[in-house]
């Protein structure tokens, strides 16, 4: 059985993941180029040889069971990893440097890994490098696909450590971003249990930075503000504070790149008398997982940018 999964085909892999993606084995085997007979023919083999069923066949289409899960989820990696060999063989035959993908929660994109990616196309312009910026669940789901070669993000309780590299990066600080005329702009620095009754613009309930600053008012004996707006919109609290007295708590490298030039937006920060800081993030990387050079190059820069802060 471990030699049959060793000599796994691509075609194989492929069939795999279409039909745990689609549900549906007409549909899978069309995204293979395959006829459905085939793919049938295909997926009952595997599990022949496997003895263990893949996939229930249901009314309403195909559930993988616990090992159509596991070995989906490596079909996948399987199947990307291919689909990037021939990208960044083809980029190399052009001469064209290679691709690297890497993603971020939004303080270390600003503050960390955009300077390492404008250093990078400085030493090489012709690597493509496309940046995702997103929250940790959604990062460490594409790291676990195979769609990122290393995230600066969170690693949630509910994925498995066992696989993911990760070395410890640093902790994000908290910043009070409001509109420029704010009474409280100018006010030397407050407790934040001064602001509990202003309205508030915070992120989703398990977002990290209104973890924090949850914490923050509970520390003060204060629970959570009352009056709330959610959004994880930079756009939409932009527009939520340029005409009210909200409080908008975020990274202190969003804040900085909208306070200071060339930006310069005309917002203002409230000072507080403490140190408001989100859990630390990692950079990570899906185990096992080959880095081009290109990529280990950007990696390296943001490990230096890191170690300088």
């Amino acid at each position: 059985m471990g030699s049959y999964l060793t000599n796994l085909s691509p075609r194989q892999a492929r069939l795999i993941a279409a039909v745990a993606d689609h549900g549906q084995l007409q549909i899978a085997a069309a995204s293979c180029g395959m006829t459905q007979p085939a793919a049938s023919r295909m997926l009952a083999e595997l599990e022949r040889v496997l003895d263990t069923r893949l996939f229930q066949r249901l009314p309403k289409g195909m559930e993988p069971t616990p090992a159509g899960v596991l070995l989906a989820r490596h079909a996948r990696r399987l199947v990307n990893d291919l689909g990037r060999l021939v990208e960044e063989f083809t980029d190399l035959r052009a001469g064209l440097g290679g691709a690297v993908r890497v993603g971020a929660v939004t303080g270390p994109a600003l503050g960390q890994l955009v300077p390492a990616v404008q250093a990078l196309k400085g030493e090489a312009p012709q690597v493509d490098i496309s940046i995702e910026v997103g929250p940790s669940v959604q990062l460490v789901q594409m790291l676990e696909r195979g769609d990122l070669d290393f995230a600066l993000a969170r690693l949630p309780s509910r994925f498995d450590q066992r696989e993911f590299e990760f070395e410890p990066a640093r902790d994000e600080v908290v910043q009070l971003l409001v509109r420029a005329g704010h009474p409280m702009v100018g006010q030397g620095a407050v407790a934040i249990g001064a602001l509990h009754g202003l309205p508030w613009i915070l992120q989703d309930r398990d977002a990290p930075i209104r973890r924090a600053i949850e914490t923050a008012f509970h520390d003060e004996g204060h629970g959570s503000p009352p009056d709330v707006i959610t959004t994880s919109s930079l756009l939409a609290i932009i527009a939520l504070l340029k005409d009210s007295d909200a409080v908008a708590p975020m990274s202190q490298e969003v804040l900085d790149l909208l306070l200071n030039p060339p930006v310069a937006a005309d917002f203002g920060r409230i000072e507080l008398n403490r140190l408001v800081t989100v859990e630390p993030y990692l950079i990570l990387r899906a185990r096992g997982r080959f880095l081009s050079r290109a990529a280990e190059r950007l990696l390296s820069l943001v490990r230096d940018s890191i170690r300088q802060l």
